[in-house]
């Protein structure tokens, strides 16, 4: 019998840990031409998604493939991840969690020019940049 692999499972334990802690879980995903994501969000080949209850529909987290809905200014799109390309997931609020290796694309899979051109959605020419990591809140606590 071949072994299974781990990361499915710890995956899912990371993202119920953050559900059940009330933290916000993201995945950081190497991007190839078997990853149906919008291709605008795309940084050096990674896409950054907010995987919570909040932000997504349908989520289905299995053990080859993690699939859901979510918007993209204001867009929904159909989203589809191989688990062999999550090399994250973690808390946003406080970036505890897991990283994992993600395995060397063969020859040609990291060309996104080649992906289909459906699985682009396009970016209105008024859409803001997306939000920056880091930044500290306006809010301040009143006691």
């Amino acid at each position: 019998m071949s072994e299974i692999s781990t990361k499915p499972y710890l995956i899912r334990a990371i993202f119920q840990w953050c559900t059940d802690q009330g933290l916000t879980p993201y995945l950081a995903v190497a991007v190839d031409k078997h990853t149906i994501v919008p291709l605008n969000f795309v940084q050096d080949g990674q896409i950054v998604l907010n995987v919570s209850p909040a932000a997504t529909q349908s989520l289905v987290m299995g053990n080859e493939l993690i699939a859901f809905q979510a918007r993209f200014g204001g867009v929904a799109q159909n989203i589809s991840i191989p688990v062999d390309n999550v090399a994250a997931i973690y808390a946003r609020e406080n970036g505890h969690g897991m990283a994992f290796e993600v395995s060397e694309l063969p020859d040609g899979d990291a060309d996104l020019d080649s992906a289909a051109p459906e699985l682009a959605a396009e970016a209105p020419d008024d859409m803001p940049e997306p939000p920056k990591g880091g930044l500290r809140s306006h809010l301040k606590l009143v006691k």
